[in-house]
Parts: C-alpha cells; structure tokens; sequence
C-alpha cells in the first residue's frame, strides 16, 4: 500500500520502538563538583534517541539535530540514570524523538526526572542515503499531544532555517 507521499513502508506504532537504557555515573563522567557533565549527558541522549530510531525505521540513522534540551537537576557520581527515548512522529526520512533522563534512586525506590530533549534523526543506507521511513501511528493521548506537538516543532524548524538563510544571503 502506497500513501500519498509515496510511502511504501506499512506504519508502525509508537510502542514498537520506545527504549530504555541505564547507565551508572561513574567519576571519569563527572566535572569536579561530582556532577555529570552536560557534554556526557548529551552523549548518552543521543545514543539512546537512536535506538528508538533504529527500532522504528529498522535501518541505519544519522543525528541531525537536537533542537532542546532542559538540564533540569544535577545528576551526581553513584546515580542509576535511566533514559527513555520514543519516536514522537516521522516524515518522510526523518524522525523526532523525545528523550526523558530519569535518576532513579533503587534504595528509596524513587526517580527524579532530571533532562529532557528533542533530537532528529535521518534513515540512511550503508552508504548514507536518505531512506524512507514509516510513518507513526499514535494510540494514547499522550502520543497523540506528541505527534501533533512534533510537527509544530518541525514547522519552527523549518522557519528558523529559512531566516539563517535569508540572514547569510
């Protein structure tokens, strides 16, 4: 079946590719305050927004951008980080996925939520050209807030490109 876009590939679930990695502080990762560096944080986002892209469009993807991130609590040496990535929606090669760094403190049986970020990831061939992906199929409200959400970022996206452009020409 072929969409309008052109789309062959059948759309899959948000469900099908949410994933979640952890990962111990240790205090190679830490600045001298004992805190994660932000630049280590931002490693372990981008690692763990690719499985989530990797899972979704079955095939090799590139990092294109991370347009936010919100460090919103120190995370110290010793802590249990738990990152969690999900694909918000696809375009044609391209994805948006929400990445949500959690400490989780397995002694009180908390978790704190600590980052937050939106990055974009290109589907490539083993020689780096775009792919097409699937599209997404939101079920819950909250996907549903997120996929719609997604495309007004997209559309910011597109604009702020366009006013660099105009800026530098």
């Amino acid at each position: 079946m072929t969409s309008s876009d052109g789309h062959h590939l059948p759309p899959r679930p948000v469900h099908a590719s949410q994933s979640e990695m952890a990962e111990v502080v240790l205090p190679n990762d830490a600045n001298p305050l004992g805190n994660l560096l932000g630049g280590r944080l931002m490693h372990l986002i981008d690692i763990a927004g690719a499985l989530a892209a990797h899972r979704h469009s079955r095939s090799y993807v590139v990092t294109a951008s991370m347009d936010h991130i919100d460090f919103l609590a120190p995370v110290l040496i010793g802590d249990l980080l738990i990152l969690k990535s999900s694909i918000n929606r696809a375009f044609k090669t391209s994805m948006e996925i929400g990445v949500k760094c959690w400490v989780e403190n397995y002694i009180a049986a908390t978790t704190r939520h600590v980052a937050s970020a939106y990055l974009t990831f290109v589907a490539v061939d083993q020689n780096g050209h775009h792919r097409p992906v699937p599209h997404v199929i939101p079920e819950t409200p909250e996907e549903k807030r997120r996929y719609e959400d997604a495309g007004r970022r997209r559309e910011l996206r597109k604009q702020e490109q366009e006013r660099r452009r105009t800026q530098i020409g």
